[in-house]
């Protein structure tokens, strides 16, 4: 089991370039971040960020061409031979393929690793029955890895990776060939096993609903570079970038339909945002009884980022110039952000 110190992944000013017969390919571009230990932690880009390159640098797959990737003070990209494999077995990785044996028994499935650390058969099967069990996967021991579905293949894949009691999970697209029910249950799952064993846990992926449920902190890449980092609630509500916003609006809209814009007019069209005991506030009934303005409610949304409740409203606001001055100090101090919508 991993305590609470160990588990810390550093991104030293990290670069990869790929060579080709025609030409170089820069991965990875002065990447640098950390991971704490014992934390969920997101990275999200599309197709060719970076995010496959990134992951594999920590388990010693592939080699930075310059900086360094530093895994519990180990300089990871400085290890060869059996140094390497002896650090490679204290990272577990998902992928997002299952990359199981599908004649094989599940139980042999997960115990291969075990098996091929020279580990005992008994022993192995052992130690793989128990981590079925914590995946809720008990009763598939000697089905063959065919006869399973999408989701309990992943559970299988996730068991595989636990089995040698890894200090960091590597995830690796783990839930982009699954349909939504399915993730939400594997999202589950990999929060327990950061709750019960205080594993890190490093999640790549394109998918922004997978980082609101999963992880506490996020990188934004792009053409291998990180342009936006930091907590997920916060990347939520203030996205700097373009490519994060654009990932946020697939989880919270930012605006509605220009042709609605255009007939209201801009002057007192306003985006609300609202985080946790905002949520249950009466803005609309305190706005219209207490200043006098006219509402029109354009739209209005909940969803979970996390342990955080985030709500947003779009309102017409109409009045006097006084009138909806007061209402827009009003929605400052009350709402965690306020915008006009353009």
């Amino acid at each position: 089991m991993s305590t609470p110190a160990e588990g810390r992944i550093v991104f030293e000013d990290v670069s990869k370039t790929f060579t080709g017969r025609a030409a170089d390919t820069a991965a990875l571009r002065g990447v640098s971040l950390e991971v704490a230990p014992g934390t969920i932690y997101g990275v999200i880009g599309y197709s060719g960020a970076g995010k496959s390159t990134l992951i594999r640098l920590v388990n010693g797959l592939e080699h930075p061409t310059s900086g360094r990737v530093v895994v519990d003070g180990i300089d990871v990209g400085s290890l060869q031979g059996a140094r390497l494999r002896t650090a490679q077995k204290r990272t577990g990785m998902i992928f997002q393929q299952f990359n199981l044996l599908e004649t094989v028994k599940v139980r042999d499935n997960v115990a291969l690793p075990l098996r091929l650390d020279g580990v005992g058969k008994t022993a192995a099967r052992a130690r793989a029955d128990e981590v079925l069990e914590f995946v809720g996967l008990g009763e598939k021991a000697d089905n063959h890895a065919g006869e399973l579905s999408g989701g309990q293949k992943q559970r299988v894949g996730i068991a595989r990776a636990l089995v040698r009691n890894p200090k960091i999970l590597l995830s690796d697209e783990a839930t982009s060939a699954l349909d939504p029910t399915t993730t939400g249950q594997i999202i589950e799952l990999l929060r327990s096993i950061n709750r019960e064993y205080g594993t890190t846990i490093l999640v790549v992926t394109h998918e922004m609903d997978v980082i609101k449920d999963l992880a506490e902190e996020v990188a934004v890449m792009a053409a291998g570079e990180v342009v936006e980092q930091g907590t997920v609630l916060e990347t939520f509500l203030h996205p700097k970038a373009d490519i994060t916003r654009d990932f946020v609006t697939t989880v919270i809209p930012q605006g509605i339909p220009q042709r609605v814009v255009e007939h209201l007019g801009g002057d007192g069209l306003w985006r609300l945002l609202l985080v946790d005991d905002q949520v249950t506030q009466p803005l609309v009934s305190d706005l219209i009884t207490g200043i006098g303005v006219s509402i029109n409610m354009l739209h209005a949304d909940m969803t979970e980022i996390r342990d955080h409740t985030v709500g947003q409203m779009i309102l017409k606001v109409t009045g006097t110039p006084e009138q909806v001055a007061a209402a827009h100090a009003f929605l400052e101090a009350r709402v965690a952000h306020v915008e006009e919508v353009v």
